[in-house]
């Protein structure tokens, strides 16, 4: 009786398992995640953003504003 209760289980844990995984590998939800490709894009995007905000920080503008920022902060906290 014992035997059978353990295949019973394991046979309700697969069928479980079958059902999670089912919509995972079938119709509309197998494409989830980025190819190879979209990656591509998305580095080259994330560093022309990046060099982007180097040259904006760096501008000698924004430098005097992020001084004088800093200044301030120092001078009102004391």
């Amino acid at each position: 009786m014992a035997r059978t209760s353990t295949v019973r289980g394991r046979h309700d844990r697969l069928r479980w398992l079958r059902a999670r995984w089912a919509p995972l590998t079938t119709g509309a939800c197998r494409d989830r995640g980025m190819s190879t490709a979209e990656y591509a894009v998305g580095t080259i995007a994330a560093c022309a953003f990046a060099a982007l905000l180097f040259k904006v920080v760096t501008s000698p503008d924004v430098q005097q504003m992020i001084t004088t920022l800093i200044n301030r902060a120092l001078t009102v906290a004391g």
